[in-house]
């Protein structure tokens, strides 16, 4: 199945518009979002663009229903009250609505998680570590893939909020050791890069944050990944 992998947003509707374009044109069958679609640099006060965003993320869900969508920390924030750099107390209502609006507009069967898979590929927007599944899985579940998503999927801020969790892991920076890592490839944003690429079994692709100034870091690229082969295309409209 080739995926259309949409990374961090932050206040950027542009990418859902872009995003919709790629999908019109049959290039990928499905899409994943690493969500982190809250927050920018000096756009605290600026409500409009949260609005602007979030109904843009609606929108390409209620046109692609099939989309994965997982939680970014900006998000979550917003969910359990933990602000953060670019937290905006203005926007709180407003973002806390909009997920609630987003949530609805996915399918029952479909909902935000922190983890999902796609045959052999997790996404995520941080990354599995084997750290993690061995604190917080019990070793019985620890070979069925699906009893581990399901398990961090249904842990709560006091296990999700720290460095080592996948809303926050940062493996582009250390060798830590990623979860299954001859078996499962694993897509992550949450790290700016300066363009998408893999490193051991993990694809980082947040290539649309940007410095302070406003400045592109990355190159703006959609990664299209190919979830049987491991395939990778990058589309930039």
């Amino acid at each position: 199945m080739k995926v259309l992998v949409i990374p961090d947003v932050h206040l950027k509707p542009k990418m859902f518009y872009r995003a919709s374009a790629i999908m019109r044109q049959g290039k990928a069958d499905r899409a994943v979002c690493l969500m982190d679609i809250a927050d920018d640099w000096g756009q605290e006060y600026n409500v409009d663009l949260y609005v602007e965003t979030y109904d843009a993320a609606i929108s390409f869900a209620k046109e692609y229903p099939d989309t994965l969508w997982c939680y970014g920390n900006h998000d979550l924030s917003y969910v359990w009250y933990m602000p953060e750099t670019g937290y905006s107390s203005m926007a709180m209502s407003t973002v806390q609505r909009k997920l609630i609006d987003l949530k609805v507009a996915l399918p029952e069967n479909n909902p935000i998680k922190y983890v999902q898979r796609i045959d052999n590929v997790i996404f995520s927007h941080g990354g599995v570590s084997d750290y993690f599944v061995r604190e917080y899985v019990s070793a019985s579940k620890y070979n069925d893939i699906d009893a581990v998503m399901d398990t961090i999927n249904c842990l709560g801020a006091n296990e999700m909020w720290n460095d080592a969790s996948p809303i926050w892991l940062r493996p582009q920076y250390s060798n830590i050791k990623m979860y299954k890592p001859r078996k499962m490839l694993q897509v992550v944003g949450h790290t700016p890069v300066e363009k998408i690429y893999r490193d051991r079994n993990i694809i980082s692709c947040d290539v649309f944050s940007t410095y302070r100034n406003g400045k592109a870091i990355g190159t703006e690229e959609f990664l299209i990944l190919d979830t049987l082969t491991w395939e990778c295309n990058r589309v930039k409209l």
